[in-house]
């Protein structure tokens, strides 16, 4: 048995997700002693391997960074490090755990050259439609030399949504619809907002609680606007087909008050957020009535090529309708699965699970390249 080809990582990013990663790296690297981690980057300093066979210590590499004297490595000086021997053409791949733009917008670069992606980055997928489509061109098959690239934890973390999807359009089922709820915040703040039984508190309570519970951005209209579930919404529906240029292109319905977009702080919106609490109420008291609760839901009209961000009022028999906790849900209607959908739910963010995302995605990339 031949023994496994030495794969070289450059792993970007060690916040949340990225120190996650990296901890779920070192007991994988057993498994598969053909992990060599060439390069640690963060925003401020960066630590690189005495070279590509004296690879980092996953064990030390946290007390090491801190002190580091290397600055951070810009896209292009990861792409000529990665490319300093051409006996790694083929073999090396980068790890993007950041939401940095100008990496995401590099992708090309690396992956005309041979170097595979995995990134739970979603502006790289859900920016430009020139930036999709050249991704898309550089990438292996549509470039027989170029890199792979999968980025599973861009939607749902590491639930299977993106894989579930592409398994569908690959054996030739027909995506008619996908709906479904993309935010853990707004899943938390509905579920309890407006819960199938009982009765929530009120909005600005619940938020109040969710910035509390660690749910929402430091700054809660972050996740109130609607941009974090239009950018998902946005990598399913190019991948079902849609080719939507970016998410100007559909409503998105925002949750901010207009009087409190303009709000200096995180803190001062919160602090006024209660004077709309009516408004919300209201919203509530019309969707009980008619028997139905309210769910902030991303859907994808397939065949029209339409797409549609916001509230909507659902039958409490819905699958979205009966969401708990923080959890993602994602129903796929298509022309096996007709008006019973394909459903995956689960935990939809955190980092453990979107790192185990990217530690997924790294095993296939590993499999593929032997």
């Amino acid at each position: 048995m031949h023994s496994p080809k030495p794969a070289y990582l450059a792993v970007i990013g060690t916040g949340g997700v990225g120190s996650a990663f990296l901890s779920q790296l070192s007991l994988l690297q057993q498994a598969h002693p053909q992990i060599h981690v060439i390069l640690i980057s963060r925003s401020t300093r960066s630590l690189t391997a005495l070279s590509f066979s004296e690879p980092l210590s996953l064990s030390t590499w946290s007390t090491a960074l801190g002190p580091s004297a290397q600055p951070a490595f810009t896209p292009p000086e990861i792409l000529a490090y990665l490319e300093n021997s051409n006996t790694t053409r083929g073999k090396c791949i980068l790890i993007d755990n950041t939401s940095n733009q100008t990496l995401a917008s590099s992708y090309p670069s690396f992956l005309s050259r041979g170097i595979s992606i995995i990134t739970p980055n979603k502006k790289a997928f859900s920016g430009s439609l020139d930036l999709w489509r050249e991704i898309e061109s550089s990438s292996f098959p549509a470039d027989p030399h170029g890199g792979l690239i999968y980025h599973e934890s861009s939607v749902g973390a590491g639930l299977p949504i993106i894989s579930t999807l592409k398994d569908l359009v690959a054996t030739g089922d027909r995506v008619h619809r996908i709906e479904g709820v993309f935010s853990g915040t707004l899943s938390f703040l509905f579920n309890n907002f407006a819960p199938l039984n009982g009765r929530g508190g009120k909005w600005s309570e619940e938020v109040r609680k969710a910035k509390e519970l660690g749910y929402t951005e430091p700054d809660p209209r972050d996740d109130l606007n609607g941009l974090d579930v239009a950018r998902k919404v946005v990598i399913l529906a190019r991948l079902a087909g849609v080719e939507v240029q970016d998410t100007d292109a559909f409503p998105v319905e925002s949750l901010i008050p207009e009087a409190l977009e303009s709000c200096q702080s995180g803190d001062e919106f919160l602090s006024r957020l209660g004077e709309f609490d009516e408004e919300m109420e209201e919203m509530r008291r019309q969707a009980e009535a008619d028997g139905k609760v309210v769910r902030y839901v991303g859907s994808i009209d397939v065949e029209r090529g339409q797409i549609r961000v916001g509230l909507e009022r659902l039958d409490k028999s819905h699958p979205v309708a009966a969401l708990s906790g923080s959890d993602n849900i994602v129903n796929f209607y298509t022309q096996r699965y007709g008006e019973r959908p394909l459903i995956v739910q689960g935990a939809g963010a955190g980092a453990e699970v979107t790192a185990m995302g990217v530690t997924s995605d790294l095993i296939k990339v590993l499999q593929r390249l032997q």
